[in-house]
């Protein structure tokens, strides 16, 4: 999306979650996540500067803190707020498409097609998946039924496609993940 090889700092932003996930959880919060809304945004608005982010997350937090904002976010009607989200989530599914297209995804093959289509319906019909006390939904039930099929589906498939990070498949940065087809 920005024109430049991002990936080096991707494991700074999973360790960053991380951190926040755990330090949300040791005061009692909800586990935090990365939000794809803001996919939709930079695509709409061609403004990929994380700084703008930052701000607009303290300028978020400060608003939280007013009970008045609160009031008048309230008044808000569910249609308009329905209508941002259709929009906004609309995006987020156009640049997960764009990337497949990208990355040329051979959607030729029946199982490429299973898996993307399971996963995507699994992930917006928010399916759950309840064994014991454990509990999985949404886009968690997604992706674990993403990688079954994928390693069920094209288990002897020699000619499975590959993720990789960068072209130089013998330095310490690229890596390549067997039989991901998606």
């Amino acid at each position: 999306m920005t024109g430049r090889n991002l990936s080096p700092y991707m494991g700074r932003g999973f360790f960053a979650d991380g951190v926040c996930t755990t330090l949300s959880a040791s005061v009692g919060g909800t586990g935090m996540t990365t939000y794809a809304e803001n996919i939709g945004v930079m695509a709409v608005t061609k403004i990929y500067a994380t700084t703008i982010f930052l701000f607009a997350g303290v300028f978020a937090i400060l608003l939280g803190l007013s009970p008045k904002f609160g009031a008048v976010i309230s008044t808000i009607p569910v249609a308009l707020l329905g209508g941002a989200s259709i929009v906004v989530f609309g995006l987020i599914t156009v640049a997960g498409a764009k990337i497949w297209v990208d990355n040329r995804v051979d959607f030729t093959k029946n199982s490429t097609l299973l898996i993307a289509a399971v996963t995507l319906i699994m992930g917006t019909g928010n399916y759950s998946l309840q064994i014991g006390n454990f509990d999985l939904d949404g886009i968690g039930t997604a992706t674990l039924a993403a990688i079954l099929l994928n390693l069920f589906l094209n288990r002897e498939d020699k000619n499975a496609q590959t993720v990789e990070l960068e072209n130089k498949p013998h330095s310490a940065e690229a890596t390549a993940l067997p039989n991901t087809q998606i």
